[in-house]
């Protein structure tokens, strides 16, 4: 198990934490706590008083079993030796394993006391508190404790980033075999952060740790697999990695089956914790009720949701969700008649009643609510109630997952991948189940990354957008890139963050992000992190310029035809594209206004005087070596001081 001595270092770190904990025990800092709070301190000063029990408790033991050594001898006398020596073994391995067993069972409560103060804190200093308690377990040899402190020192969660720290945690706990030491090891190895960069030994770390139970290992081996990153690309092999992930996100939502929610108003606010709201069951059903009474059907849709999961303000109470759901559907709300058809389904409060179910789940679907849409597809799919028919599973499912229903883009991905009431696709399967990986408790990280960055806390936010980046998520491949080309990390070396931006521009580009494709270009044409090359900068031009119409990088391809760079020069093609990129973004009205009137005005110079073959290279030889290669540019600054005075004087 992990020696003391290596958690020293993180103790030390912790320092400051501690020092600020026992100070504010004096202050008057408990008025301002909320009574959730207090109870979790005073539950964590009542463990320790407990841990100090037990220690006395292994004290006496240890004095217990000095006795036994001092009677040694006697005992002698009175019990032959072999079978002497038998029992004084057997009981010094019992008070050996008792000691241990409380030394264990004391680092797991502490654990499990961190996190539940980690889950109620509401502030940075009851989050440290909360470290405090995982160190203090991690100390005893706790594994997964000793994982909350490998992660809190690779991400920055108590304010203290210390990647150096953190892999020496995590090779330790990768040795006792944890999965999740694994996946950072690969991480951190894949980026080369703290650690030798190298691709080969991250892919042995992430299959460990997939082989482990890791799901993000499954899922960025599932990513890499799709996209062919050092492996083989393996439709099947991503499939199988997906699918594993994907089953558990879906049986976690099945679990927590509820009505989702639509329009955010306050008491939904307080219902989900969103925007800065805590999460409060009182307010939201203050809120509920007070909109209820007014008429809303939303609200007493809402009141019915609260009633039939049950929570703090109120206890589980079917025959009053019932009502509540009822009084919605009555105004024909669609939250309402979808929770009717779930109480009938599943048969709370009433009997079950798939013909009721059906009823009103079609009726919710007809008003477009995505949830009723599942349901009558999942009814078609099992045939619960029904007959099977896969045609119009497949329908429902398909309409729900338009407005990202997750268990109808789950359901949707096992047809594809089984050939089930549709053609076989690895690759739509695939797809799909990434989508719902995608929506798995680590894409929380998106929140922190962000609020790092905001906070100026650079690295620890280019850390956790990298690792979601290395998962599969577009969105933080460009993040990451972003603030590698920014230059403002740390823990990166200099050199090499044009180059793993442009690898992660790369891969976002390969997902659809038009941004990144244009990024590439301009990557190639300036050459930042690769060599410059007008003709590779040219054909991402294009890909963003003809499928997705961006403007920008009509503009670029514009300039690139007209100078004849990386292609062959063509001023007519330029002209169109400048126009279209105009056509396509408001914002590119005056930069292509300036394009166009310098392309025209080189071009009536070259026309006035460039009059022959031999005076038009002789003047154009002359205008290069007395001006520069790029007198057009010199040209164009004539011009637009000329157009400003013009402007002035018309509005004079």
């Amino acid at each position: 198990m992990k020696p003391l001595s290596l958690l020293i270092e993180i103790l030390i770190i912790l320092g400051v934490t501690i020092k600020t904990i026992k100070a504010e025990e004096h202050n008057k800092r408990q008025k301002e706590r909320n009574v959730t709070t207090q109870v979790s301190v005073n539950e964590i000063k009542q463990y320790l008083s407990h841990i100090l029990e037990q220690r006395t408790s292994s004290n006496v033991i240890n004095k217990r079993e000095n006795l036994l050594e001092k009677k040694k001898n006697q005992r002698k006398i009175r019990i032959k030796g072999i079978q002497n020596k038998d029992i004084l073994k057997r009981s010094k391995n019992h008070l050996q394993k008792q000691a241990e067993k409380n030394f264990t069972d004391e680092g797991d409560q502490l654990f499990k006391m961190g996190i539940k103060v980690l889950q109620q804190s509401k502030s940075q200093k009851q989050k440290e508190e909360a470290y405090l308690l995982f160190a203090k377990a991690a100390d005893m040899g706790n594994l997964k404790a000793m994982e909350k402190m490998a992660d809190a020192l690779l991400f920055g969660n108590f304010g203290v980033q210390n990647i150096t720290a953190a892999i020496q945690l995590y090779e330790s706990l990768a040795k006792e075999g944890s999965c999740k030491a694994q996946n950072a090891l690969g991480f951190l190895s894949s980026y080369g952060i703290g650690m030798e960069y190298d691709q080969a030994k991250a892919l042995i770390y992430y299959t460990f740790g997939s082989a482990g139970g890791n799901m993000m290992s499954q899922m960025i081996l599932g990513y890499r697999y799709l996209s062919g990153i050092n492996v083989l690309q393996n439709c099947e092999v991503a499939l199988s990695y997906y699918k594993k992930v994907a089953d558990y996100i879906a049986d976690t939502f099945e679990k927590s089956e509820g009505v989702p929610v639509e329009k955010v108003s306050l008491g939904q606010l307080h219902l989900i914790g969103r925007k800065g709201l805590d999460q409060d069951y009182y307010k939201a059903l203050h809120y509920f009720l007070k909109a209820a009474k007014a008429g809303s059907a939303n609200a007493m849709a809402f009141i019915g949701k609260m009633y039939l999961e049950g929570n703090a303000a109120m206890p589980q109470n079917n025959a009053t969700a019932f009502k509540y759901f009822s009084m919605a559907a009555s105004k024909g709300n669609a939250i309402g008649l979808h929770g009717l058809g779930l109480l009938y389904f599943y048969g709370k409060g009433v009997p079950v009643n798939y013909v009721e179910a059906l009823k009103y789940f079609q009726k919710a679907a007809e008003k477009g609510w995505p949830d009723a849409q599942f349901q009558l597809g999942f009814m078609y799919y099992s045939g619960s109630g029904i007959w099977k028919d896969y045609k119009l599973a497949f329908k429902y499912f398909y309409l729900a997952s338009q407005s990202g229903q997750p268990l109808a883009i789950y359901y949707l991905a096992k047809m594809y991948a089984t050939g089930t009431g549709v053609v076989r696709s690895c690759r739509t399967a695939v797809e799909l189940y990434k989508g719902v990986c995608e929506l798995g408790h680590w894409a929380e990280k998106f929140l922190t990354a962000y609020f790092a960055y905001k906070d100026g806390d650079i690295d620890s936010s280019l850390v956790q957008y990298a690792l979601l980046a290395e998962m599969g998520y577009e969105v933080a491949q460009s993040n990451s890139a972003f603030i590698l080309e920014s230059k403002k990390a740390n823990i990166l070396e200099k050199e090499k963050m044009y180059p793993m931006a442009l690898l992660l521009w790369n891969r976002a580009a390969i997902q659809g992000n038009v941004f990144a494709r244009v990024k590439i270009g301009d990557y190639y044409y300036y050459g930042y992190g690769t060599k410059k090359d007008y003709q590779t900068a040219a054909t991402h031009y294009s890909i963003a310029a003809n499928k997705y119409h961006n403007a920008q990088a009509m503009f670029n391809l514009a300039y690139m035809y007209e100078h004849g760079l990386g292609i062959t020069k063509d001023i007519h093609l330029a002209r169109r594209l400048y126009d279209m990129a105009a056509q396509m973004s408001p914002d590119a009205h005056i930069p292509v206004l300036f394009a166009i009137m310098k392309l025209e005005t080189t071009h009536l110079l070259r026309d006035i005087l460039f009059f022959n073959q031999f005076t038009t290279r002789w003047n154009w030889l002359k205008l290069d070596n007395t001006i520069g290669p790029h007198w057009d540019l010199f040209v164009i600054g004539l011009i637009v001081p000329g157009l400003i005075l013009l402007l002035r004087n018309h509005h004079g």
